[in-house]
């Protein structure tokens, strides 16, 4: 098939919503003031109820002869019913916010703000036929020489195969486009693209888009994923089926890696993928590693930049944003975008090889994230992602509140105090952690029993939130060198 060869992208000089340092810098500062207010609240229970490390213990012999020392102390009834109460109100009432936007979105007659409601959708294509749906597959690849091959293939071998492909090769120096041609695939390079991945993107979509109508799709995967079998037959009579769908998001599980941290990881991608089916496939993201839009959705976006939406008028992706997957899907959203994520639509994707490459992902997501529910403020659209945030703030510095509290008890007593109450609640969330890895092998639930392991990952990650929030409340500006092609899927924890 023959190259793409597309012109440079002509950037207009337009008004773009600002990002304002001093309220992002003020989100970063309310992010990490939750976090403390745990440590505050859970110190100050701990006072009123007079619960203390030197409670009297008892002795009891373990065998006959091991002595061990327990003790019956719990929190008070009304404690543990207080927290569990704010806890659960504080859920509902996000996830009802959630719902309701949801489900207004979905009825909105709006067709000045709520564009991609789907009964605008519907209603504007109603009695006219447009067509097959059609996919459109792009791949953004930079350097992806090694790993390119095997997503063109698992793309290829489909049984239900895209009319057509295109790679985004985007400042590649490796072999990643000769390979691509070799195979047959259309190739578009990148014409001096300084926004990575969204730059690319928002190149090759300027010309694409006016050539799509109504019943065409845009799918963007990235060049390390590999597509599980049914995913495009899936998507493509989803969109038959229902016209007022704007995008399908793929649900990611690990590749076959080895390791400790590999194992984790993977753990961590079933659960997502399990939370997803319980939200009954409706979207937190849509992920980077393998989505598909509505040909009509993607135009949308692009002209609603700079007026419903932040950016430059004309780019389907906002370059300034950190995680472009993240803000895609809020911008969505906000135009009352109906998307989903159905459980056959499933893709293999890279797993981070090391910590450091780790820490570098997730910063970037979570910083990412921060900055895009800062830049479109606080909407029902957005409720669910602050409650998100703060959550994590709050349930980091409760961790390590937790961790606190046992090295205090060592430190503070000359024998090791057994506390039934505690065990019965680490009981409970081994059984919460091995349930959720139900499905997956053996290894998985094995790691999950161990419970201290994903613990400390979780530690690491909750370090990981606290410098993203740091660096937002500080002004300090991110910087991610030239290697954008490893740590760009998005995952909601």
């Amino acid at each position: 098939m023959p190259d793409v060869h597309l012109g440079r992208l002509g950037y207009m000089a337009a008004w773009r919503k600002p990002r304002n340092g001093k309220y992002q810098g003020l989100i970063g500062l309310m992010l990490v003031a939750t976090g403390i207010s745990a440590f505050i609240l859970i110190a100050y229970t701990l006072q009123i109820t007079g619960l203390t490390l030197t409670e009297p213990t008892s002795r009891a012999l373990l065998l006959g002869f091991l002595p061990i020392y327990f003790s019956w102390q719990a929190p008070p009834l009304i404690a543990v019913i207080a927290a569990v109460s704010i806890g659960m109100a504080v859920v509902v009432a996000f996830v009802g916010l959630e719902i309701r936007d949801a489900n207004l979105a979905r009825r909105s007659h709006d067709a000045g703000h709520k564009k991609l409601s789907p009964w605008v959708l519907m209603k504007s294509t109603e009695g006219v036929f447009h067509g097959e749906v059609t996919i459109t597959a792009l791949i953004p690849a930079h350097n992806e020489e090694d790993l390119i091959a095997a997503t063109i293939r698992s793309l290829m071998g489909q049984d239900r195969k895209p009319e057509r492909v295109i790679v985004v090769a985007d400042n590649c120096t490796d072999q990643t486009v000769a390979i691509a041609r070799s195979l047959g695939i259309e190739v578009f390079e990148s014409v001096n693209n300084a926004s990575k991945k969204a730059g690319a993107l928002n190149q090759v979509l300027e010309t694409l888009l006016p050539q799509l109508g109504e019943n065409d799709t845009v799918m963007i995967m990235d060049a390390d994923t590999v597509l599980r079998q049914g995913f495009l037959s899936t998507a493509a009579k989803h969109f038959t089926d229902d016209r007022g769908l704007s995008a399908i998001g793929g649900l990611f599980f690990g590749e076959d890696r080895r390791g400790l941290l590999a194992q984790i990881q993977k753990n961590e991608y079933t659960r997502y993928s399990r939370e997803i089916s319980r939200r009954k496939g409706r979207v937190f993201v849509l992920t980077g590693t393998a989505s598909i839009f509505r040909a009509r959705s993607l135009r949308t976006i692009a002209e609603e930049r700079g007026r419903l939406l932040p950016g430059i008028p004309g780019q389907v992706y906002d370059t300034h944003a950190l995680t472009e997957d993240n803000e895609l899907t809020i911008a969505l959203k906000t135009l009352g975008a109906l998307m989903m994520s159905p459980p056959e639509c499933m893709v293999e994707t890279e797993l981070m090889p090391n910590l450091k490459a780790l820490w570098r992902q997730r910063l970037r997501w979570e910083r990412g994230a921060m900055e895009n529910i800062a830049t479109y403020g606080v909407t029902s659209t957005t409720a669910r992602y602050w409650s998100q945030q703060l959550g994590l703030g709050y349930s980091v510095f409760a961790l390590w509140t937790y961790f606190l509290l046992i090295v205090l008890q060592v430190v503070s007593s000359d024998t090791w105090v057994w506390y039934p109450f505690w065990i019965i609640m680490a009981m409970i969330f081994i059984a919460e952690k091995v349930w959720t890895v139900r499905k997956a092998n053996w290894k998985a639930k094995l790691l999950a029993a161990t419970l201290v392991i994903e613990l400390l990952y979780d530690t690491f990650l909750g370090i990981i939130f606290v410098k993203g929030a740091l660096d937002m409340a500080l002004g300090r500006k991110a910087h991610w060198g030239d290697d954008h092609s490893k740590d760009l899927k998005q995952v909601s924890a």
